[in-house]
């Protein structure tokens, strides 16, 4: 009987793993969350090594692992105590390529199985790019097997010689809908001001409080969510927003994220004079898409967008673009344009917009692609089935 289950034998240690998180990216740390929390259900001891912010927002400590603060740095000191955090382990997990590649050092010299999840391409230009592939090739060739998010992944982990790289079954988090993102046949929460029924397509009648809040009452409400970061792709939904100007009644377009251009992007809205707000970090953003008469995903690349799975989830027709993991993510339940595009993006908005029956398609489609994705239980049972590979005693020849 495997050491991975809650009923082992007298006399045989449960598994003892270490999850490594950089502290990054809300999806690595709720998968994280998630993963430790199946984990330690099914008999298997967890340690979490993450900056102690990371445990103030995911509370590993609450779903029974340990907690080690290791902060989100490749100098020695950190080093040093991700190793000896990792001194006992009987496998280790990091996830995300800052954390594996200290993970890397820190497990120098020692047999201790390595396995990686790789949730997100970094995004870099000019010779950080460099350094970022050779940190790449360095991750791959050591894991013991690569577990990417989507097949272009993959697809790179192979070619930046990985031995062993598998597609991840990763399920979105429960934690990631908190605040009520709802299942379509879910009842609202009681003094909820959302609409079923045949309303819920009336943008005056789903959410009414927070479309007045956003100053979106009897105009179409787009919603865009993430860091204000240049790979998003902002400045190609700043240029289509100019095309929106012209519609009757103006869409208003609200982005929620923070980043290193919002001082640029609020000045091309305030001289070009553009129906686009910037509202900062919100912890509504399950509330706001409720809101929304559309998504938009504008960015460069992407791999399991967790803005596409909660659209798609909350019945939000999404317009993204066809990059990276997103055509295999969404289906046929989602727009799909090129990015960098602007004339297509604008375009396929304004359609959208004018087509009612074309956006109950895409949220009955939206509901049935989402049924298809993997369950956080698929996810642990994914990631024991890796474990048990790793640690069997291997027959003698």
């Amino acid at each position: 009987m495997s050491p991975l289950s809650s009923n082992a034998p007298h006399g045989q240690s449960p598994l003892r793993t270490v999850q490594v998180l950089g502290g990054g990216n809300a999806g690595s740390s709720a998968h994280v969350r998630s993963l430790a929390e199946g984990l330690v259900a099914r008999g298997v001891r967890v340690t979490v090594c993450a900056p102690a912010e990371a445990e103030h927002a995911y509370d590993f400590l609450g779903v029974g692992a340990d907690h080690v603060h290791v902060p989100r740095s490749s100098d020695p000191v950190a080093v040093a105590a991700l190793r000896t955090a990792c001194a006992n382990a009987d496998l280790v997990h990091a996830h995300g390529l800052h954390a594996s590649f200290r993970t890397v050092l820190a497990l120098s010299g020692r047999t201790t199985p390595l396995v990686v999840t790789w949730h997100n391409r970094a995004h870099a230009e000019g010779p950080r790019a460099h350094l970022l592939r050779l940190l790449e090739r360095r991750v791959m060739r050591t894991a013991a097997v690569v577990l990417g998010t989507s097949p272009d992944l993959v697809d790179r982990a192979r070619r930046s010689g990985a031995r062993d790289a598998r597609l991840a079954a990763v399920g979105l988090p429960g934690r990631h809908r908190a605040g009520g993102l709802l299942d379509a046949d879910a009842p609202a929460p009681e003094g909820s001001d959302a609409v079923d029924g045949p309303d819920r397509d009336d943008p005056d009648r789903r959410r009414p409080k927070t479309r007045a809040e956003l100053g979106a009452t009897g105009r179409p409400l787009l919603i865009a969510v993430g860091s204000l970061d240049r790979h998003r792709g902002y400045d190609v939904l700043l240029d289509a927003a100019r095309a929106w100007r012209d519609l009757e009644p103006v869409p208003l377009v609200v982005v929620a994220g923070e980043g290193p251009l919002r001082p640029v992007l609020q000045r091309r809205i305030e001289d070009e004079e553009l129906p686009v707000r910037l509202i900062g970090h919100r912890e509504d953003v399950p509330e706001l898409l409720a809101a929304a008469d559309l998504a938009l995903l504008t960015s460069s690349w992407e791999s399991r967008s967790v803005l596409a799975q909660e659209a798609l989830h909350a019945r939000v027709p999404l317009v993204a673009t066809r990059v990276g993991g997103i055509p295999d993510l969404v289906g046929d339940a989602a727009e799909l344009v090129p990015y960098g595009d602007p004339e297509a993006l604008a375009g396929t908005v304004v359609r959208l917009l004018a087509d009612p029956d074309r956006r109950a398609v895409l949220r009955e489609r939206g509901t049935r692609q989402a049924a298809t994705w993997p369950t956080e239980d698929e996810t642990v049972a994914q990631v024991l089935s890796v474990y048990d590979e790793l640690t069997q005693p291997r027959p003698l020849a």
